[in-house]
């Protein structure tokens, strides 16, 4: 089946992703999943340039690298980035005030609903913004607070993670919403047929972060990357909740020694909750902090057993090492040979 420049299936998947590309001013609506320590500057510019859209994982730096960050992606970064911010970071305040000091564009807002205040300084700095809705309660709460675009992540997908599957999701949401207001489809997405379906169902664009974890530009340990490359998707399993009070959101990653890791953290900062030495949002950062660091430990150090690998349910379709460009190909041909195909 032809994907050529001028194939029938190439410009219908333009015509679905129409409203997703002009939102992003990207070539495809394919936007990069913000990974943190993965999500930094090689990757995030190596997506952009290559058609998609890159974003970057601001994760729990701090204003200073935040501020590095952007400036050594602009460096490299032909087309636009986004910015990814976590809306319970302690300094979410001083990471806008950076976003809007460099011109970011696009601010994409991770974590639940954003403190008061925070959508409107975003939206006054000129930055297009996106939210995360992982229910439709909370897109239809979003839209009336005035965000531009929404992502509608699923359970499959790596990281920090909600409790339904992207497809239930996608069928909760996109049918209410999608006319309304741009809406990308993550989670579990691994090649271009999955692309043209949620597209076809309303989507303007797609996200995916485990996919582009072995792109060759990204800074991810060789280790890291050969464990996903090693793995299946049923190897990507969730965390386990050990104490119902304690607020924590599962993870999704690789099954290894840190998962076993994470249960004993969780008991030790419950303790510490019922001792009074620290209050609930202590204990939940506590827990934030934990999770980055064990991702540092697989990511830069290559510590694949006591460091935590994030992964996707997706990650048992990652099988080489490649180029981004090769990546964002393969995807755009599948996607496009799908709806060739569907006539």
């Amino acid at each position: 089946m032809s994907a050529g420049p001028a194939s029938p299936g190439l410009r219908r998947l333009k015509q679905l992703m129409h409203r997703g590309t002009e939102f992003l001013g990207s070539d495809f609506a394919i936007m990069g999943g913000a990974m943190s320590w993965i999500s930094e500057r090689h990757l995030v510019s190596a997506i952009s340039n290559a058609g998609g859209f890159g974003v970057i994982a601001c994760g729990a730096m701090g204003p200073e690298l935040l501020d590095t960050e952007i400036v050594e992606t602009a460096k490299r970064a032909t087309r636009p980035f986004g910015v990814n911010l976590i809306t319970m970071h302690p300094q979410l305040s001083e990471l806008i005030d950076v976003c809007a000091r460099r011109g970011v564009t696009h601010v994409v807002l991770a974590g639940g609903l954003p403190p008061g205040g925070a959508i409107e300084r975003i939206k006054d700095n000129g930055a297009k913004l996106t939210a995360f809705a992982p229910a439709l309660a909370l897109a239809k709460k979003l839209m009336r607070s005035g965000v531009d675009a929404l992502v509608i992540e699923g359970m499959e997908a790596g990281g920090h993670i909600g409790p339904v599957s992207t497809s239930v999701l996608a069928q909760e949401i996109l049918p209410v919403v999608a006319k309304e207001i741009p809406v990308f489809v993550a989670g579990g997405i691994g090649r271009g047929e999955a692309i043209a379906a949620y597209l076809e169902m309303g989507a303007v664009g797609v996200q995916l972060g485990t996919r582009f974890v072995c792109a060759t530009e990204c800074i991810a340990h060789a280790n890291f990357k050969k464990a996903f490359i090693r793995a299946s998707a049923r190897e990507a399993i969730l965390s386990v909740q050990i104490d119902p009070r304690l607020p924590v959101i599962p993870v999704r990653a690789l099954k290894n020694q840190e998962m076993t890791n994470f249960a004993a953290k969780q008991r030790e900062v419950a303790g510490r909750l019922d001792a009074g030495d620290i209050e609930m949002g202590e204990a939940q950062l506590q827990i934030e902090h934990y999770w980055a660091g064990a991702l540092k430990r697989a990511v830069i150090d290559g510590d694949i057993e006591s460091g935590s690998v994030m992964a996707g349910q997706s990650v048992g379709m990652v099988k080489r090492e490649e180029a981004v460009a090769e990546i964002i190909a393969e995807l755009v041909a599948e996607a496009a040979a799908a709806l060739e195909s569907r006539g």
